[in-house]
């Protein structure tokens, strides 16, 4: 298998060049396959890759990975520091930051999982997986009762009275017969079947593949799904079946529910992606939300405010990131946008685009009424180490522009009254001032 790691808008080509984090050679069927998959990508409103000549694509912000139909395993990283970067630095952190918004719970690190850093995201993911599926199987499958109806010498269960009435002379030795069977074969475990399946016969690693084949002679009695889509559809999420959740967060990345409807029934390889602006919206959400003040509520994507009236109705829904609203009433808005800026290019605005000041003002009028604080969230980096001047939209109005650590998970921001405050060898987090 060829395995290419590049980063966000990273130029792929088919020209023989060196192979950098930023600039990489592919083969030409890998490069034709990209080409045709963002076609249905752009339908979507969000293409993969800008077609920048005949022998060259630009890759827009998705990370994850691909794997193509040639073989190709092409692993998109972030790209969160200036610079060549490192590769197995950029795989930790969207290996973190997936692990945060997955909502997966953390467990002992052994040295196997850390060696599986400087190997492919997706064995990552198959690892998870199948030792997901082995505390499942150890606490115990659940079972369901299955309906069957045939035809045989002696009677079981229920005599199906309609049907053996029908029965013409010849046959009426045999006994027409319903009876309920306790069987594994349920959709949950049908899915699980099918990806622990895949495991066995994609993954690499020694011990991932041992212990995916243990699992799959264990579940030899249930048949894998044929329908994934449908199955997924018929899980169960009640309490009986809360035990399943982690590994039914791996059974997605492993069947590739995580991957662009466009890329669906065109090549059954271990792929997934994801928009590394939402990514890194989610993972930001869920780090602040875990340090809020106790009288502080958070809201994800309000909508409650719109841009203009017009005639009789409201027109141009505004939905930032994260709304905050205290007990009396004070609100904050929270918009996070994943670039790299330069605090020290003032003549260049820092990189900050107009079109997000222009959001962030209309934000400010709608939900805070023009008056209170704005809080834009870039990526921490040593060109962008601390919160920069504050914007002042009017003598009431304020737009505060602060880096977000990735590395200690904080939101680099001076004293703020929605954060818990700074406990020197307390809480690792609150509000602490760059």
């Amino acid at each position: 298998m060829n395995h290419v790691v590049v980063r966000e808008h990273a130029l792929l080509t088919t020209a023989a060049t060196a192979r950098e984090l930023d600039c990489c050679s592919v083969p030409e069927s890998a490069f034709d396959y990209l080409r045709r998959l963002s076609a249905g990508f752009r339908k979507a409103g969000a293409p993969l890759v800008q077609v920048q000549s005949g022998v060259a694509l630009r890759l827009d912000n998705y990370v994850g990975v691909i794997e193509t139909p040639c073989g190709t395993l092409l692993e998109i990283l972030p790209k969160h520091l200036p610079g060549p970067g490192s590769e197995e630095a950029s795989r930790r952190l969207l290996i973190k930051m997936l692990s945060v918004v997955l909502d997966v719970p953390s467990r002992d690190a052994g040295e196997a999982d850390i060696q599986l850093l400087r190997r492919p995201l997706t064995e990552w993911v198959m690892r998870r997986f199948v030792m997901a599926l082995d505390h499942l199987v150890k606490r115990g499958m659940r079972f369901d009762y299955v309906r069957v109806e045939e035809e045989q010498r002696y009677l079981r269960g229920q005599l199906d009275v309609s049907r053996q009435l029908r029965q013409p002379p010849e046959r009426q030795h045999r006994v027409q017969i319903r009876y309920d069977v306790y069987s594994p074969d349920r959709a949950e475990n049908r899915l699980l079947r099918l990806a622990v399946s895949r495991v066995r016969k994609r993954t690499l690693e020694a011990a991932t593949w041992r212990m995916a084949r243990e699992l799959e002679a264990l579940l030899a009695d249930i048949p894998p799904s044929k329908e994934v889509a449908a199955d997924f559809r018929a899980w169960r999420p009640d309490r009986l079946m809360a035990h399943y959740a982690e590994a039914r967060t791996w059974c997605e990345l492993v069947l590739g529910m995580h991957v662009p409807t466009a890329q669906a029934g065109t090549h059954r390889g271990i792929s997934l992606l994801f928009p590394m602006e939402m990514l890194f919206e989610q993972y930001v959400a869920r780090c602040v939300a875990k340090r809020l003040a106790a009288n502080v509520r958070m809201t994800r994507h309000a909508a409650t405010e719109h841009l203009c009236r017009h005639e009789d109705g409201w027109m141009f829904q505004l939905q930032p990131d994260i709304l905050l609203t205290g007990s009396n009433g004070q609100r904050w808005v929270l918009d996070t946008k994943w670039k790299l800026l330069d605090a020290a290019n003032k003549s260049k605005k820092y990189g900050l685009s107009q079109a997000d000041l222009y959001q962030l003002h209309a934000y400010g009028h709608s939900y805070l009424k023009g008056s209170g604080e704005l809080f834009l969230i870039y990526p921490l980096t040593p060109a962008f180490p601390r919160e920069l001047p504050t914007f002042k939209y009017s003598d009431t109005l304020r737009l505060r522009v602060v880096p977000f650590d990735l590395e200690n998970d904080e939101l680099l921001v001076g004293q703020s009254p929605f954060l818990r405050p700074w406990l020197a060898g307390g809480d690792t987090f609150a509000g602490r001032t760059s």
